[in-house]
């Protein structure tokens, strides 16, 4: 099914180019972005299995909703994408072999800047704040995470267009903070321990501007 959608969207963005659409227009204010893409990181898979896991990488779905705040190109982006992965962990002495079903949910919000917006060939840079949700059967853990990247929107026609992107997630799945060296009334030295989880994702959208 998802290698359908992908042809699909392939095949949209060729018409719309045959067809030689003049450029988009900058009256255009809301944009729904779904995509498919990869996402690579197995950081998660090995937290919550306690092993080392042998995952390259797992295919991503999810969505995009954009709101123009300006005439420069620059938007309010919403963004969701879930990773499904399944695999097997070996066995060894004492640990027996297992089947892991493991989703990783980012839920992420902040601002996309795109440059030449008058153009067909539009590159744009992003940068995100939100959640990140890893699950396993009936336990979940959600944690902050930050995301930034980029990518570049093909606009042949006023309304449809392809989205192509690259963004690399930071979640934060373990934080403490210590304070020490305090000092009245200078404050305290504080002291970070944070272990983050890194994955990157790259993917293919179908834009399609309807507002």
């Amino acid at each position: 099914m998802l290698r359908v959608s992908l042809w699909s969207l392939v095949r949209i963005a060729a018409v719309a180019c045959l067809l030689g659409c003049p450029a988009t227009s900058d009256a255009q204010t809301v944009e729904v972005t779904p995509f498919y893409g990869y996402r690579f990181g197995g950081d998660f898979f090995e937290i919550i299995t306690g092993q080392a896991v042998d995952l390259d990488g797992t295919s991503a779905v999810g969505g995009a909703v954009n709101v123009r705040f300006n005439s420069t190109g620059t938007f309010f982006e919403g963004l969701y994408t879930h990773q499904d992965a399944r695999f097997r962990t070996p066995g060894g002495i004492y640990i027996p072999s297992a089947d892991w079903h493991i989703t990783v949910d980012h839920y992420m919000g902040g601002g996309t800047q795109e440059y030449r917006r008058a153009h067909r060939v539009r590159p744009f840079v992003t940068g995100l704040l939100g959640l990140s949700r890893y699950a396993v059967e009936a336990d979940n853990e959600i944690r902050f995470a930050l995301s930034g990247g980029g990518g570049v929107k093909l606009m042949p026609s006023p309304r449809v267009g392809l989205r192509l992107d690259g963004r690399v997630f930071a979640t934060f799945a373990d934080f403490q903070a210590q304070a020490f060296a305090c000092v009245t009334p200078g404050g305290c030295f504080v002291a970070v321990d944070a272990a983050v989880v890194w994955q990157a994702e790259f993917s293919v959208g179908l834009v399609v501007a309807i507002w």
